[in-house]
């Protein structure tokens, strides 16, 4: 027996120790540390992870999409999304989060019905392990629950295994549930028929997505076998889907508890010793500091979505006015190595409005609702304590949420949104661009009308070869943004001081200039990011910014060459600079 593999169960053991402590039903700790560790395969595991190592670099990029945003006539969508990504992002992104890809019954994919088949509509397991080949693989893991079709819950109303006793239930109906934080309107608990009875099951997200109860190990024992078949077919990053609301506990708010955070150390564990360049991306719609959390200590997520930037970022663009997304960029501690943020300001879901909670104010709040709905966008709703519904995020395209600004639709759309974008770009953490995005998609309104879903405004299904004829056309807003963004993309994939973990420092250039530098790992690079966010031209001299004397800037975007930190600079609406001493190129 390898010291690895000692120091490995160890490691599972106390896991589960931390997990289960409260369970008394479960009192095999050392049988089940075993049984997961045979599971994942690591009975002959011979090396220990190396900790606190940066799995990612500043060349790393990946695309959000579905596995039909792109779609053509009589060919598999997975087909068709390889064709697309070979043709406009090879060399560009190298890595793709191909969204829930599964048999599902409703919400786009996230009412998984078997969770180790592939979607036949979209194609087969050789599809994903193709795309697996060239480009590295982020699937969702959804974890916190199934669906209501799924044949775990068929059993689980027919009393069989396996699935009988996946789910939580709530022997009274009416209890006190008022703690449970909600992200959704509807009932919490399902009244659901079974073969002993009316029974009454827990579900956060939709009566369609019954939550599972991970106090049954067995629940824990499935998900780990899923882990390592999606390895087994290539997938290298794993997005841990609504993870926050894994553990349930009456009289609690059944949400971030300590059992949460320890079953995604416990995941991490088993994955690193399988994988060590796997990934773990904790996807946690909630407000920032307990967003922060599911770091842990460099222990827990490798990566966190940064769901802060997007509402805070648009808020910006359309006030002209940087003050709390300077304030809370300021607040953000720097990511040990070994973890990074994910950044990303736009997504399939919207703009969520938890993550902006202590960081705006309500009337600002307000003021950004009514700008969106302006611009066409729709808004979805929560329950909150007192019975009352609050805003729970922003339905909308970002092509669209970014046409104009609290005035009203302006000609600055495009420069405003390549602006949002080469802010991402430029922060500390790993960018995550939304395929609608990359090719500027506006809202779908027919595809609201047909699913009476609101997320189904930012979804739409580009028929393939219409989109390469957008693409193809200099004079579309799909073809101007797709060539921005491919630049920007392009230079910021080999600068060194773009490293996920290269140190940031924010800029005091007032609130219509929101500016940070950024220095390489090894100190050779230095980057001043500076983007005017207002439609107002704005004016800086180079030495406010610190530059020194004796080094030669250049802006890498637009190639300008500085003589003399004495020199004055102004800014057009929404442009930004990157201004370095020691520019990389390929």
């Amino acid at each position: 027996m390898s010291h690895a593999f000692e120091l490995l169960q160890q490691k599972v053991h106390h896991h589960l120790e931390v997990i289960y402590q409260s369970v008394d039903s479960v009192d095999d700790i050392t049988g089940l540390a075993d049984e997961l560790i045979n599971v994942m395969r690591l009975a002959q595991v011979q090396e220990e992870p190396v900790p606190h190592q940066n799995h990612w670099s500043q060349s790393d990029c990946i695309l959000i999409t579905y596995g039909d945003s792109v779609k053509m006539e009589g060919e598999k969508p997975l087909h068709t999304l390889l064709s697309f990504l070979d043709q406009y992002c090879n060399g560009l992104i190298n890595s793709v989060h191909i969204l829930p890809f599964f048999p599902y019954t409703s919400d786009d994919g996230f009412a998984v019905m078997n969770f180790s088949a592939v979607n036949e509509a979209l194609g087969e397991w050789s599809d994903i392990e193709d795309i697996s080949k060239r480009y590295r693989l982020m699937s969702d893991l959804v974890i916190n629950h199934c669906s209501s079709r799924s044949m775990w819950f068929e059993n689980y109303k027919a009393g069989r295994h396996p699935g009988r006793d996946f789910f939580v239930e709530m022997e009274d109906p009416d209890a006190d549930l008022r703690a449970v934080v909600r992200p959704r309107t509807s009932p919490l608990l399902r009244p659901t028929e079974t073969v002993e009875g009316m029974k009454h099951v827990w579900c956060t997200f939709s009566h369609d997505q019954v939550d599972l109860d991970f106090k049954n190990p067995t629940v824990l024992k499935e998900f780990v076998g899923i882990i390592r078949h999606y390895l087994d077919r290539g997938v290298n990053i794993f997005r841990l889907d609504a993870v926050a609301f894994l553990w349930k506990e009456l009289g609690t708010s059944c949400i971030n508890l300590l059992e949460t955070h320890e079953t995604v150390r416990l995941l991490r564990t088993l994955i690193e010793y399988a994988q060590p360049d796997a990934v773990i991306i904790t996807e946690t719609n909630i407000p920032n500091r307990e967003n922060l959390s599911y770091f842990g200590n460099a222990n827990e997520a490798h990566c966190i979505y940064n769901f802060s930037l997007p509402p805070l970022l648009v808020n910006t663009l359309i006030t002209g006015d940087c003050r709390y997304l300077k304030q809370w960029q300021m607040s953000m501690p720097p990511a040990q190595n070994g973890t990074a943020y994910f950044n990303f300001i736009a997504s399939h879901d919207g703009i969520g409005l938890r993550p902006a909670e202590g960081l705006l104010q309500d009337d600002e709040i307000d003021v950004l609702i009514n700008t969106m709905q302006s611009f066409g966008g729709r808004v979805s709703w929560r329950a909150a304590e007192g019975g009352k519904n609050k805003p729970y995020e922003i339905n909308i395209a970002l092509f669209d949420a970014l046409q104009g600004t609290i005035k009203g639709p302006d000609r600055w759309g495009i420069d405003r949104f390549i602006c949002a974008h080469a802010i991402m770009l430029g922060l500390e953490g790993i960018p995550g661009i939304y395929i609608h995005s990359l090719v500027a998609t506006s809202n779908d309104y027919e595809r609201v009308k047909h699913t009476n879903h609101n997320r189904a405004i930012n979804r739409h299904q580009w028929d393939y070869p219409k989109l390469t004829e957008a693409l193809e056309q200099s004079h579309t807003q799909h073809r101007k943004v797709y060539d921005r963004l491919k630049r920007l993309i392009a230079i910021r994939s080999v600068q060194e001081a773009f490293h996920p973990n290269a140190t940031q420092f924010t800029l005091h250039l007032g609130y219509q200039l929101f500016g940070f530098w950024r220095q390489s790992i090894n100190r050779r690079q230095s980057i001043f990011c500076i983007s005017n966010v207002s439609d107002q031209e704005q004016h800086i001299l180079l030495s406010e910014i610190n530059l020194i004397g004796t080094d030669r800037w250049i802006d890498l975007i637009s190639n300008s060459v500085f003589e003399s930190i004495e020199e004055g600079l102004t800014l057009q609406p929404y442009q930004t600079v990157w201004i370095t001493n020691t520019p990389i190129s390929d």
